[in-house]
Protein backbone atom coordinates (compact mmCIF):
# COMPACT_ATOMS: atom_id res chain seq x y z
CA UNK A 1 0.00 0.00 0.00
CA UNK A 2 3.05 2.27 0.96
CA UNK A 3 5.36 1.79 -1.97
CA UNK A 4 2.91 2.43 -4.69
CA UNK A 5 2.13 5.93 -2.95
CA UNK A 6 5.90 6.80 -2.69
CA UNK A 7 9.40 6.45 -4.42
CA UNK A 8 11.53 5.62 -2.00
CA UNK A 9 10.49 3.06 0.38
CA UNK A 10 13.28 1.13 3.00
CA UNK A 11 12.06 -0.46 5.44
CA UNK A 12 12.46 -3.56 7.89
CA UNK A 13 10.58 -6.56 8.36
CA UNK A 14 10.31 -8.65 12.09
CA UNK A 15 11.11 -11.98 10.11
CA UNK A 16 14.53 -13.70 9.85
CA UNK A 17 17.71 -12.11 10.90
CA UNK A 18 16.18 -9.47 12.31
CA UNK A 19 13.26 -11.41 14.08
CA UNK A 20 16.92 -13.64 16.24
CA UNK A 21 18.70 -10.40 17.22
CA UNK A 22 17.65 -9.64 20.52
CA UNK A 23 15.53 -6.72 21.46
CA UNK A 24 18.52 -3.99 22.38
CA UNK A 25 19.72 -4.73 18.61
CA UNK A 26 16.69 -4.55 17.10
CA UNK A 27 15.56 -1.57 18.19
CA UNK A 28 19.71 -0.14 17.66
CA UNK A 29 19.10 -1.45 14.28
CA UNK A 30 16.05 0.48 13.70
CA UNK A 31 17.55 3.79 15.61
CA UNK A 32 20.91 3.04 12.99
CA UNK A 33 18.02 3.21 10.08
CA UNK A 34 16.26 6.35 11.33
CA UNK A 35 19.44 8.06 11.65
CA UNK A 36 21.24 7.28 8.35
CA UNK A 37 17.82 7.14 5.46
CA UNK A 38 15.12 9.56 7.46
CA UNK A 39 16.61 11.80 9.67
CA UNK A 40 15.25 15.02 7.99
CA UNK A 41 12.92 17.49 7.96
CA UNK A 42 10.94 16.08 5.18
CA UNK A 43 11.60 12.17 6.20
CA UNK A 44 8.36 9.81 6.51
CA UNK A 45 8.18 7.21 9.28
CA UNK A 46 4.85 4.65 9.08
CA UNK A 47 5.15 1.94 11.68
CA UNK A 48 2.21 -0.87 12.09
CA UNK A 49 1.97 -2.66 15.31
CA UNK A 50 4.98 -4.46 16.76
CA UNK A 51 7.05 -1.97 14.16
CA UNK A 52 5.63 1.04 16.04
CA UNK A 53 6.68 -0.64 19.48
CA UNK A 54 10.49 -0.77 17.65
CA UNK A 55 9.98 2.70 16.52
CA UNK A 56 8.94 4.01 19.95
CA UNK A 57 11.68 2.13 21.99
CA UNK A 58 14.28 3.38 19.19
CA UNK A 59 12.98 7.34 19.46
CA UNK A 60 13.39 6.88 23.56
CA UNK A 61 17.49 6.80 22.53
CA UNK A 62 17.37 9.60 19.95
CA UNK A 63 16.46 13.41 19.98
CA UNK A 64 13.05 14.02 18.47
CA UNK A 65 12.34 13.02 15.44
CA UNK A 66 12.48 15.56 13.21
CA UNK A 67 10.14 13.97 9.86
CA UNK A 68 6.71 13.07 10.11
CA UNK A 69 5.67 10.12 11.66
CA UNK A 70 2.52 8.00 10.98
CA UNK A 71 2.21 5.01 13.69
CA UNK A 72 -0.96 2.30 13.13
CA UNK A 73 -2.85 0.53 15.69
CA UNK A 74 0.99 0.66 17.82
CA UNK A 75 2.00 -1.83 20.55
CA UNK A 76 2.52 0.70 23.68
CA UNK A 77 2.76 -2.52 26.06
CA UNK A 78 1.50 -5.65 27.70
CA UNK A 79 -2.02 -6.69 26.40
CA UNK A 80 -4.45 -9.88 26.96
CA UNK A 81 -7.47 -11.00 25.07
CA UNK A 82 -10.04 -12.92 28.01
CA UNK A 83 -12.00 -14.34 25.53
CA UNK A 84 -9.63 -15.84 23.43
CA UNK A 85 -7.09 -16.51 26.34
CA UNK A 86 -3.77 -14.70 24.52
CA UNK A 87 -2.04 -12.12 25.48
CA UNK A 88 1.75 -10.67 25.11
CA UNK A 89 4.07 -9.29 27.51
CA UNK A 90 6.87 -8.13 24.96
CA UNK A 91 10.46 -6.76 26.17
CA UNK A 92 10.23 -3.60 28.63
CA UNK A 93 7.04 -3.70 28.62
CA UNK A 94 6.24 -0.56 30.87
CA UNK A 95 9.40 1.49 29.85
CA UNK A 96 7.93 3.85 27.32
CA UNK A 97 5.05 4.89 29.79
CA UNK A 98 7.48 5.17 32.27
CA UNK A 99 9.52 7.24 30.61
CA UNK A 100 6.70 9.74 29.57
CA UNK A 101 5.24 9.78 33.03
CA UNK A 102 8.55 11.16 34.06
CA UNK A 103 8.85 13.63 31.10
CA UNK A 104 12.03 11.69 29.34
CA UNK A 105 10.77 10.56 26.61
CA UNK A 106 11.94 12.64 23.43
CA UNK A 107 8.63 12.50 21.45
CA UNK A 108 8.70 12.99 17.71
CA UNK A 109 8.03 17.06 16.51
CA UNK A 110 5.34 15.64 14.05
CA UNK A 111 3.79 12.48 14.58
CA UNK A 112 0.02 11.39 14.91
CA UNK A 113 -1.60 7.57 15.61
CA UNK A 114 -4.46 5.63 14.69
CA UNK A 115 -5.96 3.13 16.36
CA UNK A 116 -9.06 0.93 16.75
CA UNK A 117 -11.09 1.44 19.51
CA UNK A 118 -11.90 -2.76 19.50
CA UNK A 119 -7.97 -3.49 19.24
CA UNK A 120 -7.25 -5.86 22.14
CA UNK A 121 -3.27 -6.17 20.90
CA UNK A 122 -2.70 -2.26 20.93
CA UNK A 123 -5.28 -1.30 23.93
CA UNK A 124 -6.97 1.74 22.50
CA UNK A 125 -6.84 3.06 26.19
CA UNK A 126 -3.15 2.81 26.65
CA UNK A 127 -2.42 4.32 23.18
CA UNK A 128 -4.39 7.54 24.20
CA UNK A 129 -2.97 7.46 27.84
CA UNK A 130 0.78 7.21 26.64
CA UNK A 131 0.27 9.78 23.76
CA UNK A 132 -1.69 12.23 25.99
CA UNK A 133 1.23 11.94 28.32
CA UNK A 134 3.21 12.82 25.52
CA UNK A 135 1.26 15.64 23.76
CA UNK A 136 0.31 13.63 20.73
CA UNK A 137 -2.98 13.22 18.61
CA UNK A 138 -4.12 9.88 18.39
CA UNK A 139 -7.69 9.30 16.54
CA UNK A 140 -9.41 5.93 17.95
CA UNK A 141 -11.20 4.28 14.49
CA UNK A 142 -14.74 3.27 15.55
CA UNK A 143 -15.82 -0.35 15.31
CA UNK A 144 -12.39 -1.74 14.25
CA UNK A 145 -9.68 -3.86 15.51
CA UNK A 146 -5.98 -4.54 14.92
CA UNK A 147 -6.46 -3.89 10.94
CA UNK A 148 -7.53 -0.60 10.37
CA UNK A 149 -8.48 -1.81 7.01
CA UNK A 150 -7.02 -0.85 3.43
CA UNK A 151 -9.82 1.64 2.81
CA UNK A 152 -9.19 3.53 5.91
CA UNK A 153 -5.24 3.40 5.95
CA UNK A 154 -5.16 4.85 2.52
CA UNK A 155 -6.86 7.46 2.87
CA UNK A 156 -4.54 8.21 5.96
CA UNK A 157 -1.91 7.66 4.00
CA UNK A 158 -2.89 10.13 1.23
CA UNK A 159 -3.81 12.72 3.26
CA UNK A 160 -0.44 12.18 5.48
CA UNK A 161 1.81 11.97 2.82
CA UNK A 162 0.70 15.12 1.14
CA UNK A 163 3.49 17.69 0.79
CA UNK A 164 3.41 20.37 4.02
CA UNK A 165 3.10 23.76 2.54
CA UNK A 166 4.99 26.63 4.27
CA UNK A 167 3.43 28.47 6.74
Amino acid sequence: MLAGRCHDVKGRETVGQFKAMSFQAQIDLVAKDLMNHCWHADGRVVANSYGAYLFLHAQAQLPPYIGKVLLLAPIVGEFSNEEALMGFVPPRSGKLEALARSANYPAPLHCEIHVGDRDWQSNPQAVVTLAGLLGLPVTVVPDTGHGLGSGYVGRVLDQWLEPTLPS
